[in-house]
């Protein structure tokens, strides 16, 4: 690939070390030269981000905690004139005792937060930033498996992602007509550090690669292929999907014998 994205501004909202997703997928967006334009939530995550845009030439880096409206319309202001071509919300949050324990014992605390942190702020960026999409343009989010099945200790982040898919579909119904793309790539599980806090988690991985019908775990780096396909023109006529990046997992019932 080549210069798919030449010319592209986007915006990734969720980079928080290296082997997390949006840094794969940032790292992807500079090789096909888009102008890219990262984000960090507080002073503790600016030094980190500020590094890794250096090691990966992005130039600009700028500040949005997505639960503040006034904080999103910051970043809008402060990013460089002209329109916005790509998004990426690759952002989740859960208490961690509301992953540990069972889901019918979630707090109501722990719910809100999880649905505001994980699924409200793609509304709240979409609302943003569409207006700066003048050309049209793509907006991506990063899902998961347990948004449409039970999977075990993922309990009130299954919900979040549920529904973040559905405002995935209502926000490609508005924005269509704005030619602003909206879509998710649900991606098989991956040694992120946010995933570090699912317990057990090292097993999900170990049965995904035995049963997967590709016998394997899911690269970071072919989620961050199928977002440049997404944000580019290639993707001109997807809206209002979820695409699973997964090695076929999800299509698997039972385990296969041997």
């Amino acid at each position: 690939m080549s210069g798919l994205l030449q010319g592209k501004t986007a915006l990734i909202l969720g980079v928080a070390n290296k082997w997390s997703i949006a840094y794969a997928i940032a790292a992807a967006f500079q090789r096909e030269g888009a102008r890219t334009v990262l984000t960090y939530q507080g002073e503790r995550q600016q030094r980190t981000v500020e590094e890794l845009a250096a090691e990966l030439g992005v130039s600009r880096v700028l500040p949005c905690d997505v639960t503040s409206d006034d904080s999103i319309a910051a970043l809008r202001d402060a990013l460089p004139e002209g329109p916005v071509d790509a998004l990426v919300h690759s952002i989740a949050f859960a208490n961690r005792e509301d992953l540990a324990r069972p889901f019918v014992e979630t707090s109501r605390e722990g719910f809100r937060l999880a649905q505001d942190v994980s699924a409200y702020s793609l509304v709240a960026v979409a609302r943003a930033f569409s207006p700066r999409m003048t050309a049209g343009g793509s907006i991506l989010t990063l899902s998961y498996l347990g948004a449409v099945r039970v999977i075990p200790n993922y309990n009130v982040m299954g919900v979040a992602k549920a529904a973040l898919e559905a405002s995935v579909r209502y926000l490609a119904a508005d924005l269509g007509p704005r030619n602003i793309r909206v879509n998710a790539i649900s991606a098989g599980p991956i040694k992120t550090a946010s995933a570090r806090g699912i317990k057990d988690f090292s097993k999900v991985l170990d049965e995904v690669a035995a049963v997967s019908p590709l016998r394997r775990a899911t690269d970071p780096a072919e989620v961050a292929d199928t977002a440049v396909f997404l944000a580019s023109d290639l993707g001109r006529g997807v809206t209002g999907n979820v695409i699973y990046v997964d090695a076929g997992f999800q299509l698997m019932g039972l385990q296969r014998p041997e």
